[in-house]
């Protein structure tokens, strides 16, 4: 017999099923307000990218472990799929949407120079765990890098292009020129 998770049936025979109510929420997300009609413990993951659509934000692992659900609550690094949507409150909430829409921040560009991703699926989360890093730290050593990323896993091992893009990016921040154009 298979575990109820992977079970075909959703409820217990002979116990009725009572829905949570939906709760009506306006989040600030990117600097714009939205207006959300969800369950009080939908994560802010699904509403993000459920209710919002803004679907940069990734779904990894869905226990907070892996760091793709990574966005900002008010400028600190958060993993979306562990808060539950009744815990955000007034709080300001940036995805990598609204780190730069013309991809110049920093790290976007140190990220296109220096050809850090591989697949990309866990980029997002890899950017923003960086840029709450930055913003707290302009110049961090590998010791500080090391320890903000720890937690958020590359499916690739990119891990030395990642160190190696975050203190391109602070160079950047701190107005220096592009090296090359990238790897060749």
């Amino acid at each position: 017999m298979l575990p109820p998770i992977y079970s075909m049936e959703i409820r217990r025979p002979n116990v009725p099923y009572h829905p949570a109510p939906m709760s009506t929420y306006t989040l600030t997300v990117n600097g714009h307000s939205h207006s959300v009609d969800v369950t009080p413990d939908t994560p802010l993951l699904w509403v993000l990218r459920d209710s919002i659509g803004l679907v940069g934000t990734k779904y990894g692992c869905g226990i907070g472990a892996c760091g793709a659900c990574t966005v900002h609550l008010n400028g600190t690094a958060i993993r979306s799929c562990q808060l539950p949507i009744s815990s955000v409150g007034n709080s300001e909430i940036t995805t990598i949407e609204g780190l730069d829409a013309a991809g110049q921040h920093a790290l976007q560009q140190a990220w296109c120079e220096l050809d850090v991703p591989q697949c990309g699926y866990c980029q997002a989360g890899q950017l923003m765990t960086a840029s709450a890093l930055l913003k707290r730290s302009p110049h961090p050593s590998d010791a500080e890098i090391e320890s903000a990323m720890t937690g958020n896993l590359c499916r690739c091992a990119s891990y030395v292009r990642i160190r190696d893009g975050i203190k391109r990016a602070a160079e950047i921040a701190a107005g220096a020129t592009p090296a090359h154009g990238g790897r060749s």
